[in-house]
């Protein structure tokens, strides 16, 4: 990681950062900001500027090109774009609408524009591709792959906040929850700030460019079950699981598809099931082709925050969760 800020003495870089109201994209701005760049977000015109959003904004639609180009850019130069955004929802309209074709847009005005680095927050889950905001993701990947700029495509494993659904309920004396025996799954969680330093680096770093990052934080490895205990020996409590089949899920996704032919809003349902089925059996590690199997090992890694540090911050109540409409529990 670096924090090498650049020479004062030259122009510093100017960078358009969409995605900059979530609690990465603030993070990256940050990061953008501690090195010395010129950062401008560019937002949506109905958006609530939270009130840590540093930089200059700008207020424009993603879904069109000319008011990326002219609410955005301006007739600015700017030299890098990177992209924190991503479907809310993981729908699939949604995420043709957000993680594909809204890229679509900011990448062509970038082009127009004759900005040259673009720096991609993807997921690692691409890589196993069963749900549609991951087809989504891979076809604008490819997109960028094969416009000609620079490109970094920065796959994080999975995020602390989407850990931390359970904190509060453990808190309030419940049994933490996992699917079959708690090791199903496993990942190398990744903090807003560390992962925001590796997105800050991919603007700078030559060997960060042009290629497909997988990342995740640092430390082993870690499961649901490991993740529970981890809570119960910060509270000082004894462990206490409710181990939830996995089966469960397939008969509501299967009620939920049935009960779709005659209730749309049952179809999409049915959507946001399965991306919990997913990642309640798909780990958010790298998949190794050569073994057929997710590894460890060979996973990256990055930052210094550990899960259990933030774990430890949440029951202190020095810092909050803010997870959005992701949540699974």
């Amino acid at each position: 990681m670096s924090d090498t800020v650049p020479d004062t003495f030259e122009t510093p870089k100017r960078i358009l950062v969409f995605g900059a109201t979530g609690t990465i994209g603030r993070a990256t701005v940050r990061a953008l900001l501690h090195r010395g760049y010129d950062v401008t977000c560019f937002v949506r015109s109905s958006a609530h500027l939270p009130s840590d959003l540093q930089g200059r904004s700008r207020f424009g639609d993603v879904t069109k090109i000319q008011s990326i180009l002219d609410d955005g850019v301006c007739g600015d130069r700017f030299d890098a774009v990177v992209s924190c955004m991503a479907s809310r929802s993981g729908s699939q309209e949604d995420a043709w609408a957000i993680d594909y074709q809204a890229h679509i847009n900011v990448l062509e005005a970038a082009r127009s524009a004759g900005v040259e680095q673009f720096v991609l927050l993807s997921a690692i889950c691409v890589q196993k591709p069963r749900l549609a905001f991951q087809h989504a993701k891979l076809a604008f990947e490819k997109a960028l792959i094969e416009s000609g700029l620079c490109y970094s495509i920065v796959r994080p494993t999975a995020f602390f906040k989407s850990l931390s659904g359970q904190v509060a309920r453990v808190q309030k004396g419940k049994a933490f929850l996992v699917f079959g025996d708690g090791t199903l799954t496993a990942c190398k969680p990744i903090s807003d700030d560390d992962l925001a330093n590796y997105l800050a680096d991919c603007v700078e770093k030559t060997e960060l460019q042009n290629a497909i990052l997988p990342i995740g934080g640092p430390g082993e490895a870690t499961t649901p079950l490991e993740q529970g205990q981890m809570l119960f020996e910060l509270l000082g409590r004894e462990p206490r699981f409710k181990h939830v089949p996995v089966q469960l899920l397939d008969y509501i996704i299967k009620a939920l598809d049935i009960s779709g032919y005659l209730i749309p809003a049952a179809r999409k349902k049915a959507q946001l099931a399965r991306i919990g089925r997913y990642y309640a059996t798909e780990s958010m590690l790298l998949w190794n082709e050569r073994s057929g199997g997710y590894d460890a090992n060979s996973t990256p890694a990055t930052g210094s925050e550990t899960l259990r540090s933030y774990y430890g911050s949440l029951i202190s109540g020095t810092r909050q969760a803010e997870r959005g409409e992701h949540a699974v529990f």
